[in-house]
């Protein structure tokens, strides 16, 4: 991946996209790494420019001129956060459409998109099938290339404290060597290492539609066993 690059990031505020901002501006591996926010972001780096957007409003027009050549979506709510299905699908899906849709106006060449294990737009689970209509509608705007990335659980801290989260977050961090086999797609993961995954996608060079579960998570952050264990 060559200088002059441009990322564009939104979702830069959560656990993971926090992690991908930094990830990103410390590897060098681009000119200018921008995010979208509703609120200033507590970074800063000469590599770094934070625009804050109205995302009530459309994104096209605010990004009208702005040229980037990888995109990262690290959007997403919880139903407790939306407050309703509504505000929900408004968030993971709509939202995360608009981005899509007005990162690839700005000639973006590589999507690549933070999901979930299970996404199904078939899925009788609510949050399930936001998801899987979310990649659905996704590939139907057919970038030139497109990372998925269907983490399970994440580990980690958050700025905001979620106890019943924390309490399953140490409940799956204690059941991961259980989960092997078929079932390994389902080991809760450090948001670190899905960070550095994401990176992995777009130093990829892959076109296409790809999917990545947990194995493969780790194969793209470039991550062995032994030092995933410590993150």
């Amino acid at each position: 991946m060559g200088g002059g690059r441009i990322a564009l990031v939104a979702g830069g505020s959560g656990m993971v996209g926090s992690r991908l901002l930094r990830l990103l501006i410390d590897a060098g591996e681009y000119e200018r790494v921008y995010a979208l926010s509703r609120r200033p972001l507590p970074l800063e780096h000469a590599r770094f420019a934070n625009r804050v957007v109205r995302f009530e409003a459309p994104l096209e027009a605010q990004l009208r001129g702005f040229v980037c050549q990888d995109a990262f979506c690290c959007l997403g709510t919880t139903m407790r956060a939306a407050g309703s299905r509504e505000g929900f699908r408004a968030v993971d899906h709509d939202l995360v459409i608009a981005f899509a849709r007005a990162a690839l106006g700005c000639q973006a060449q590589r999507l690549v998109v933070l999901s979930s294990v299970g996404a199904s737009a078939e899925a009788k689970n609510f949050y399930l099938r936001v998801k899987g209509e979310t990649e659905r509608d996704l590939a139907a705007l057919r970038p030139r290339s497109l990372d998925i990335l269907q983490p399970s659980l994440l580990l980690g801290q958050r700025r905001e404290r979620r106890p019943m989260e924390l309490a399953a977050q140490a409940l799956m961090w204690a059941a991961g060597p259980l989960f092997v086999g078929r079932w390994a797609r389902f080991r809760a993961v450090d948001a670190t290492l899905v960070a550095a995954a994401m990176r992995g996608a777009a130093r990829s060079g892959r076109r296409g539609l790809y999917r990545y579960l947990y194995p493969e998570l780790r194969w793209l952050a470039g991550i062995p066993r032994a030092i995933e264990a410590t993150i």
